[in-house]
């Protein structure tokens, strides 16, 4: 349940937080209320190729913690760390998915049926670094929509790029060739208020022609 709806808050006072609250716990039903709003996050032509390995047992964190790096404190006093893959077999999903829109009269069938033919030909012909690509971007594009969603659930985050990826897929029976790493995402109740930050101006980063 939301426990905050205010939009201009969650977005401008969102923190980096790698001190957390070692009593808070979040429930299995909590956290797939969260993830379940994470992903309505959009992807490319909605495959989803987004998959998650939500750590919160000891004997995960233990398991976890010397693959991390310098992240040891978020992994030590989290409620969880969610790891982020990007599935570069997203495709194998494709009818469910564009099924599923067909059943729920979103799609038109011939429509999905197009799509399936167009689609297939792509993801046979498309290198392996090409769908490594769209799996890291869409795989960012739900992270950030969990770090916002978890802030209106009433938590704290930290997105963490430091850590050993093929080392970390192996450990957690993810098959490093089909899942790529994308980063991982602790989550819990601050202990801290996290540091303040300076973003560059709109006009240091764009321009308009």
């Amino acid at each position: 349940m939301y426990q905050n709806n205010d939009f201009a808050d969650i977005l401008k006072n969102r923190r980096s937080i790698r001190v957390y609250d070692e009593n808070s716990k979040i429930s299995q039903e909590e956290m797939q209320a969260i993830l379940a709003d994470a992903v309505r996050a959009p992807s490319s032509v909605n495959m989803q190729p987004w998959r998650f390995v939500v750590v919160e047992s000891e004997a995960g964190k233990e398991k976890l913690r010397p693959l991390i790096r310098f992240n040891t404190r978020q992994n030590d006093t989290s409620s969880a760390m969610i790891i982020i893959f990007g599935d570069l077999n997203s495709f194998d999903n494709g009818e469910k998915i564009y099924g599923t829109a067909v059943e729920k009269g979103l799609m038109p069938k011939e429509v999905k049926e197009q799509q399936m033919v167009s689609l297939g030909n792509y993801y046979a012909n498309t290198p392996k670094e090409e769908l490594r690509r769209v799996a890291l971007i869409d795989g960012g594009l739900v992270a950030m929509q969990l770090m916002l969603v978890a802030r209106a659930y009433g938590y704290d985050t930290n997105p963490i790029g430091g850590f050993e990826r093929a080392e970390t897929a192996a450990a957690f029976d993810m098959d490093p060739e089909q899942y790529e790493p994308v980063m991982i995402v602790s989550i819990g109740k601050a202990k801290e208020t996290g540091y303040e930050s300076v973003r560059l101006a709109p006009e240091d980063i764009a321009r308009f022609e």
